[in-house]
């Protein structure tokens, strides 16, 4: 078992989510139970998955619950991109969260390449 709070990806996911939080905070009132919860629910997903992947104790299911943080990230980027596209996110808001949710995809593939390449050779 892995602690969490050591995973640098994690760390940057936990970041994204305290951005996505503070920017989508000045969303309309009408998106409160759309579009803001979507986007806060699936930001919160990463850095909840990357725990709980850190809880589990083989390689197989660490790695399953890292590609589940890396589809909430996906999910992360299109409501910016779609928050963008409405005219509700600010582009300069848009271009520094696409920025940070990019890093965290990146890094969360690069692990979970890392971690399949690791148990195959223990196989």
């Amino acid at each position: 078992m892995k602690d969490f709070r050591g995973l640098r990806v994690w760390e940057k996911a936990h970041a994204l989510t305290l951005s996505v939080y503070r920017a989508s905070a000045a969303f309309p009132t009408e998106e409160r139970y759309g579009l803001t919860s979507q986007l806060r629910r699936a930001a919160a997903s990463i850095a909840a998955n990357i725990a709980e992947a850190c809880g589990r104790s083989t390689d197989g299911d660490f790695q399953r619950f890292l590609t589940i943080a890396l589809g909430s990230a996906r999910e992360v980027d299109y409501f910016l991109l779609l928050s963008r596209d409405l005219g509700i996110l600010k582009d300069e808001i848009y271009q520094c969260a696409y920025g940070d949710v990019s890093e965290v995809q990146r890094m969360l593939s690069s692990l979970i390449r890392r971690v399949g390449s690791e148990g195959m050779k223990r196989s």
